[in-house]
């Protein structure tokens, strides 16, 4: 909208009937259209990089298992986009990515609630040949926890 207003004001200054004191206000006005494009441009490019770096990061966690499954890929991506605006100083969208990460179990409350626990991957582990725990880079397994079975019959 900022590039369009700017466009707008380009040709109003190629008015011939636009006086000097009109022409200057409209310069003025173009000159602050084209900073705030500029600007915007560059927060749009630093919020593109961001969300992808974090996208990325989320999808290696062990939550990811269980977004997977449930298909729950458009609300990672909704946080995503709340989280880096979050991050770039949005209050409102700090509110909102703190309740999206709550939902999706990033937290260990949330976690607590959605009942689920990270385990390690042992049969993964034998796959690979060590008897250690995994790497940090290594994707541990999230199981979730069955409330009935807990309760129930053991």
């Amino acid at each position: 909208m900022a590039r369009h207003a700017a466009d707008d004001l380009e040709l109003a200054l190629m008015d011939p009937d636009l006086d000097g004191r009109a022409r200057s206000a409209a310069q003025k006005k173009l000159n602050n259209a084209l900073t705030t494009a500029s600007v915007l441009d560059k927060q749009i490019e630093v919020q593109a990089r961001v969300e992808g770096e974090l996208w990325t990061e989320l999808w290696a966690t062990p939550q990811a298992v269980a977004w997977e499954r449930l298909g729950w890929t458009r609300e990672v991506a909704q946080y995503v986009r709340w989280k880096v605006r979050a991050e770039l100083g949005d209050l409102d969208a700090s509110k909102e990515a703190r309740q999206l990460g709550d939902r999706l179990g990033l937290t260990p409350l949330a976690m607590l609630r959605l009942r689920w626990e990270v385990t390690v991957d042992e049969v993964g582990e034998q796959r690979q040949g060590r008897t250690a725990r995994p790497a940090r880079s290594a994707r541990a397994r999230l199981k979730v926890v069955d409330p009935d079975a807990a309760a129930g019959g053991e």
